[in-house]
């Protein structure tokens, strides 16, 4: 059994997939887990990551949006 706790739910502009995030607690074993459900119209891509993968993903993700802002391209390298 497991126990499904809703963390974010949001659109992309461009795209339009739907992105949710979702605490799953397996209850065999003990084990948390991020899943990750990518909807693009009727397809799904929907996978399961753990703890240190998030930390991992979402610094990267967090990097490269900072590089992207605008007062990042104003500042000189």
């Amino acid at each position: 059994m497991e126990q499904i706790t809703q963390l974010d739910r949001f659109r992309a502009p461009l795209g339009g997939q739907e992105i949710e995030l979702q605490q799953v607690a397996y209850d065999a074993g003990g084990i948390n887990l991020l899943r990750v459900r990518i909807r693009e119209r009727s397809r799904f891509t929907i996978f399961e990551i753990d703890s240190d993968t998030a930390a991992r993903w979402g610094q990267a993700l967090l990097q490269w949006a900072q590089q992207q802002s605008p007062a990042a391209a104003a500042e000189p390298r």
